[in-house]
């Protein structure tokens, strides 16, 4: 069989799965492509992964439908998708530890069911009440509060706001119906958690990277809390807006994350920052995953010693070009 490497932009009608459509490993073996060349596929950019054992031609646009016509391909019809994998299909946002490992798809049954046990899935059980389940074309799926909920009091601290954030911006509850149901989960694994990250949500922040730079940042209780996604006007019209920032201040400090800030991605940034250093009197740091998280984080010193900076600047002398 002839399968497309050279010689052509997208895979088309000669591609022996339709191209419109996702497709899981063994279909693709069913249909005469080896692991090998599939592994090809996916390396030249003519295929790419959507979740675990999953696959689709790289000109199919993300959506929620594509995400749900994916995992319809694993999921049973008495299973419910949950926590990542729900936060996943709602907004897109990658499984946390996704850039290095194929993350599992989480799905869990209802209380006396047994564990799903497929190679693909991390399965359990698990109680819902009315209204906790959506259905989407056939797929169960926790709602998007229902999953906040959850990931708020069984993610890890450092990726639950991201999640928590990223589900509220979905736009399908508010913050205050999010508060109102905290204590229905009264006594349960995470409450605690779940009872001080979730008034801290906030649909502004555009990233984990950037969810998990405020939570470092509201952490310092000394300092002053950032405003998220700050605008920068010039005669009424946004010329920028700055991540995290205290406007009084006119300090900042911004995640660059590394799928939006390569090394090609640099001397712009840094004319971008430079601009709103020498028009706007904004100080804003950067920082990086390293800064925020690991062996090397030193996150915190970089935004106390920013603020210094900052108040300290405040009485000097500013000129706009």
């Amino acid at each position: 069989m002839a399968i497309p490497l050279l010689g052509t932009a997208l895979l088309d009608e000669t591609f022996p799965l339709p191209v419109s459509e996702p497709f899981t490993l063994q279909q693709a073996l069913d249909a005469g492509l080896s692991r090998h060349r599939l592994r090809v596929l996916e390396k030249v950019g003519l295929v790419r992964r959507i979740i675990k054992g999953a696959y689709v031609a790289v000109q199919v646009p993300d959506s929620v439908t594509l995400r749900t016509h994916a995992l319809r391909l694993f999921v049973p019809e008495n299973a419910v998708v949950t926590d990542w994998t729900a936060c996943w299909l709602w907004t897109g946002i990658d499984v946390p530890g996704a850039h290095h490992r194929d993350p599992e798809v989480t799905v869990f049954r209802p209380a006396g069911h047994d564990r799903l046990r497929n190679g693909l899935c991390a399965s359990g059980e698990r109680t819902f009440s009315r209204g906790d389940v959506w259905h989407l074309d056939g797929l169960a799926v926790t709602s998007p509060i229902r999953t906040a909920w959850d990931l708020g009091r069984l993610a890890p601290r450092d990726y639950a706001l991201g999640a928590l954030d990223a589900l509220l911006r979905h736009g399908t509850f508010t913050l205050d119906e999010l508060l109102e149901g905290v204590e229905r989960f009264k006594g349960m694994r995470g409450v605690v958690q779940l009872r001080a990250l979730a008034p801290l949500a906030d649909p502004r922040s555009e990233s984990p990277g950037e969810s998990l730079l405020r939570l470092r940042w509201l952490d310092l209780v000394s300092l002053p809390p950032p405003t998220p996604q700050v605008p920068i006007l010039l005669d009424g019209v946004e010329i920028y807006r700055v991540d995290l920032g205290v406007e009084e201040l006119r300090y900042g400090c911004e995640y660059d994350g590394a799928n939006f800030h390569t090394e090609d991605d640099q001397p712009r940034d840094r004319a971008r920052r430079e601009d709103l250093s020498n028009r706007f009197s904004w100080d804003v740091d950067a920082v990086r995953r390293r800064n925020v998280s690991g062996p090397e984080r030193d996150v915190e010193r970089i935004l106390y010693d920013g603020i210094v900076r900052a108040r300290k600047a405040l009485g000097r002398p500013t000129y706009l070009l």
